[in-house]
């Protein structure tokens, strides 16, 4: 039996007013026994009603309760939603009420879990709820309620469909031959849908290289070595004194991270400690931490002091990030520049100059400014990706199986690797549905 949950649905605080949702098959009926008001059992669907919540027949708060009855709620259950004074004390007090009449605690997104086991929502969309809550631009949420509204849904899905009409045919053709009206699959029958999938989807991964960025930001790492005004970069883009600046090298022991928004891309920066080579056994774990960082980072800052001529460790640091997407920093312009290196950015950091042309190269960079043109045809995270990448490459071994003439029985096993793939992304289960479409497309029993 599925339990009746509740939790607090607002942010944990003091405030004007309090939401704590509470769901399962007897949640209203559990709700209206602490209810002095309308009697909510009763009630129509989609409305709100005044009364108090009470305790021993002691009043703890006087709430309106809006009432959601199964199917038509969030997660598909009976649901009521009890907006409460927004003290601490208060709302913990209906919290407790709740939890001693029948509700336990519900775990941490719960209310989503169940909203997709039932149906009323797929893992995409499940998955764009915290990308809504945490969009911090105007791409980053417009990207998240795209996907909320199932566009996401609807691309994979047209790729599942055709697959789905491809595999339903070769099993026609394996266990019915005798069923004359079915179109026979033919390694040149396949060929041109598998083409023109993989064409489709090689361009809804390079958009999505986009997204990802448009709607989580990009984790960005600010390299270089000691004393070449990394810190106080840092410190110039957040606006704020985030680390710890000196003239003395390697202040930066450990990283300092921060975010900060440009245009329409929000950057997760770190700032890194400085990488030479020391002795000092604290300053080398700090280090090691800024080789790790500029491996995981989308981003690369090489921060370079123009002031002073490039040495061993500079030229070093431009061979290790070379492969890497970067902008190279060329800072202290407030000083004799001493060298100059083609597509640097030359700024100082110290009196703000040069960071409008920062920023346009960041634009540039992570091409943000075409996220819009996409209209929708990309993905929004890395899981969805990786998924979209594993249908591709199971579509590409059948591409080669067809071209070297391998039988359609053995090339269905990459197809429907596919097929699996792409349902990972949206949380559909394929087991059932070959079967389904096996019989409402053909009449197989004439």
């Amino acid at each position: 039996m599925v339990d009746n949950i509740c939790a607090i649905a607002t942010p944990y605080g003091v405030g004007a007013i309090s939401i704590i949702r509470c769901s399962g098959p007897e949640a209203i009926k559990l709700v209206n026994k602490i209810f002095k008001g309308t009697d909510l059992t009763k009630v129509k669907s989609h409305t709100m009603h005044h009364g108090y919540i009470m305790d021993n027949n002691e009043i703890i708060d006087d709430v309106l309760c809006n009432v959601f009855i199964s199917p038509k709620s969030f997660d598909g259950e009976n649901m009521v939603e009890i907006n409460c004074h927004g003290g601490i004390y208060v709302t913990n007090l209906v919290l407790k009420t709740l939890l001693n009449n029948g509700f336990r605690l519900a775990e941490r997104g719960e209310f989503s879990k169940r909203a997709f086991l039932n149906h009323k929502l797929d893992l995409t969309q499940a998955e764009s709820i915290m990308d809504v809550i945490s969009s911090t631009n105007k791409l980053a949420l417009k990207g998240s309620q795209s996907s909320l509204r199932k566009s996401t849904y609807n691309l994979i899905k047209k790729f599942r469909d055709k697959i789905l009409d491809i595999l339903a045919k070769i099993e026609v053709n394996i266990d019915y031959p005798e069923y004359d009206d079915a179109i026979t699959v033919t390694n040149d029958y396949l060929l041109p849908i598998i083409d023109e999938m993989l064409i489709d989807m090689k361009e809804i991964l390079k958009n999505s290289e986009i997204s990802t960025i448009a709607i989580h930001g990009i984790k960005t790492c600010i390299v270089g070595k000691p004393n070449v005004g990394k810190s106080s970069l840092l410190n110039t883009l957040l606006d704020e004194d985030k680390a710890i600046v000196s003239s003395v090298a390697g202040t930066t022991r450990d990283m300092v991270e921060g975010s900060f928004n440009i245009g329409n891309v929000t950057l997760h920066l770190i700032d890194t400690a400085g990488i030479h080579e020391s002795n000092d056994l604290v300053e080398s774990i700090g280090i090691k931490k800024s080789e790790e960082a500029i491996k995981s980072a989308d981003l690369i800052f090489l921060v370079l002091d123009s002031s002073k001529e490039l040495d061993k460790e500079d030229l070093s640091l431009l061979k290790i990030t070379e492969n890497k997407k970067r902008i190279i920093i060329a800072n202290k312009i407030d000083l004799k520049p001493k060298w100059e290196l083609k597509d640097a950015i030359y700024i100082s950091a110290k009196n703000k100059d040069g960071l409008k042309e920062l920023e346009n190269k960041i634009l540039d960079i992570t091409n943000i400014n075409t996220f819009e043109s996409l209209n929708g045809n990309y993905l929004n995270n890395t899981r969805q990706i990786n998924l979209m990448e594993k249908a591709y490459n199971s579509l590409l071994q059948a591409k080669d199986a067809c071209l070297s003439m391998i039988d359609i029985d053995l090339i269905e096993i990459d197809i429907k690797a596919a097929f699996d793939a792409l349902g990972e992304i949206t949380g559909e289960a394929s087991r059932d549905e070959l079967i389904t479409a096996l019989f409402t497309k053909f009449c197989l029993g004439k």
